[in-house]
């Protein structure tokens, strides 16, 4: 409910600094739940793992039902007892716009994910088990995403935009020699306003 909150006050107020301007730059916040599941298998997780992205994108044409973008993002996810890890990824977009502000979305990336244990390590050296530095692991991030965005003004294409959208993304390599690819997918709900 917390989460609800925020997106409804960033919404509302977003509308004093939203503008139909030419120079106004899309930024995109997303809010998560993540999982390491089989795509579309699950739609939520419990426990629930948190994720947060913010980003931009960029638009490679303006036709008034159908667009392509490339997105540019950071992100952060939390998986308790397992890795939190920081990454930065860009996606190729596509939304089809309906005549009411519902804009069905398709969206393909790839990215450079880096992960650290959530817990202690030890290694084994010389007869006992000794506190290990946790370098961290980087990973190849392909993903995948659907969705659906509403904006709030159907007639203007740079009003603030409410989205959903279920994304699965990959850890490669994992472990070498026994998963190879670790699979995930992610429930994001968010908002996309336009910023002078």
């Amino acid at each position: 409910m917390h989460l609800i909150s925020i997106l409804c006050g960033l919404l509302l107020g977003s509308t004093l600094t939203t503008c139909a301007q030419d120079t106004a730059i899309p930024v995109r916040i997303l809010f998560g739940n993540e999982a390491t599941a089989i795509p579309f298998d699950t739609f939520w997780s419990n426990p629930e793992h948190p994720s947060f992205q913010v980003g931009t994108e960029f638009r490679y044409n303006d036709n008034t039902h159908h667009y392509l973008y490339q997105t540019l993002n950071l992100g952060y996810v939390y998986h308790e007892n397992l890795y939190q890890g920081a990454y930065i990824n860009s996606e190729l977009g596509y939304d089809y716009l309906l005549n009411f502000g519902l804009n069905l979305k398709a969206l393909l990336g790839v990215g450079y994910l880096h992960t650290f244990s959530t817990n202690e390590e030890y290694q084994f050296k010389d007869g006992q088990y000794a506190l290990e530095h946790d370098r961290g692991n980087s990973r190849l991030m392909p993903s995948l995403a659907l969705g659906l965005g509403f904006r709030t003004n159907k007639n203007n294409p740079r009003s603030p935009e409410l989205m959903l959208l279920y994304k699965s993304w990959g850890e490669f390599p994992y472990s070498p020699g026994f998963i190879p690819i670790m699979a995930h997918t992610e429930l994001n709900i968010g908002l996309k306003l336009y910023i002078n």
